[in-house]
């Protein structure tokens, strides 16, 4: 179950840092206030998760996935570009993601 929380803390982190872009420095209020709710969520949920996940392990989870996550919607939605090495540098952030999952005993 406390993956589901951090997976959902996640979507709150994204959905939050999206809404921070789009609403242009909080001159639209809606996509402002979708900010602040999404950040309340990832937090709150995080802070769930951190009861029996290690501390670097949920925040290297959390802050990887979700690096990796609201580049591609910056790419997507925003029309933001990058270069080879922002595109190696994010496969680098999901490797390490993935590696952590996979072979470390931590969690």
């Amino acid at each position: 179950m406390v993956w589901f929380y951090l997976l959902f803390a996640i979507l709150g982190e994204v959905v939050g840092t999206a809404a921070l872009k789009a609403s242009d420095g909080f001159t639209r209020m809606g996509f402002g206030a979708l900010s602040f709710a999404g950040y309340a969520v990832a937090f709150y949920l995080l802070s769930i998760v951190l009861k029996t996940v290690p501390l670097g392990v949920a925040y290297a989870i959390w802050s990887g996935v979700g690096v990796a996550a609201v580049t591609i919607i910056g790419v997507v939605a925003f029309g933001q570009r990058l270069d080879l090495a922002g595109y190696l540098g994010i496969g680098l952030i999901v490797t390490g993601v993935i590696v952590l999952n996979a072979f470390s005993r931590s969690i």
